[in-house]
């Protein structure tokens, strides 16, 4: 009998059962798929460590949790500072004077803020009722229509007047010239991939995979004191509150024979097609 079935071999599986482990509990993670890692999973391809299901890059402001990822691999220094694509145009990510300023022609924040203001106004007083009405109130149409309407249809394979407003809540618009995308402290992707962190999280730990948590679930939930399930949460419990909508990204790979394609590390191709 284990004291604890973790099922999911991604990161947060994998640091429960460390820390479980670490304090005396017998555990078992299991994971339907035949790889650890989960969705940080990667794969080196012509020397290069791959993100199977799309980049990862760790951040955050807490030193105490920097720490503790760094006692398992080393981090190098990247910086995520997309680019955008509209119709052979470039512009920075996230917004910021860099964008405004290709968009408009803007120098100053002050400049920055009449312009939004001026397409904006209009929907001041209007509730929004979709995705498209929620960010023309929020950044204006401009940046709408060039930056966030088609390549938010292409991930949600819908229309933006069929999303709901709340997907949108804020968008961030930084009146300097910062391309970083993410605010924290601490950033980077660990050197050797993400498989180096899971596997010095596991090491000793009983792990199994290809194995479908629901193909048997009585026989496995008979196995344990208590499960910890890091799936989709309304899978666990058989749909019987409603069934949750997941964004489902398909990831496509391809080798080019070039040693530098585009120039930069992520380009977001904002049109529909």
């Amino acid at each position: 009998m284990y004291d604890y079935l973790i099922v999911g071999a991604g990161l947060s599986g994998a640091i429960f059962a460390y820390e479980a482990n670490k304090r005396g509990k017998k555990v078992k993670v299991i994971d339907k798929r035949d790889h650890i890692g989960g969705n940080i999973y990667c794969q080196s391809v012509e020397g290069i460590n791959v993100h199977k299901y799309g980049a990862h890059i760790f951040h955050t402001s807490n030193k105490k949790v920097w720490e503790y990822v760094n006692q398992f691999a080393e981090f190098n220094n990247y910086i995520n500072s997309p680019i955008a694509n509209y119709q052979g145009h470039l512009y920075n990510l996230p917004f910021n004077m860099n964008t405004f300023y290709a968009l408009w022609g803007t120098k100053t924040p002050q400049e920055v803020k009449d312009k939004i203001a001026e397409q904006t106004t209009h929907m001041q007083d209007v509730e929004p009722k979709n995705l498209e009405e929620q960010a023309i109130k929020l950044i204006g149409m401009d940046v709408y229509e060039k930056l966030i309407k088609g390549y938010t249809e292409k991930q949600w394979g819908r229309s933006a007047t069929e999303l709901p407003p709340f997907i949108i809540k804020r968008l961030p618009v930084r009146l300097t010239y910062d391309n970083n995308y993410f605010n924290d402290r601490y950033q980077g992707i660990p050197i050797g991939g993400y498989n180096v962190i899971i596997e010095k999280l596991l090491e000793g730990i009983e792990v199994e995979l290809n194995t479908d948590f629901f193909a048997d679930r009585e026989n496995l939930e008979a196995s344990a004191t208590k499960i910890v399930f890091t799936g989709m949460i309304d899978q666990f419990f058989d749909y019987k509150f409603g069934e949750l909508e997941y964004r489902s990204l398909r990831f496509e790979h391809e080798i080019l024979d070039q040693e530098n394609h585009q120039g930069n590390a992520v380009v977001n191709y904002t049109e529909r097609d």
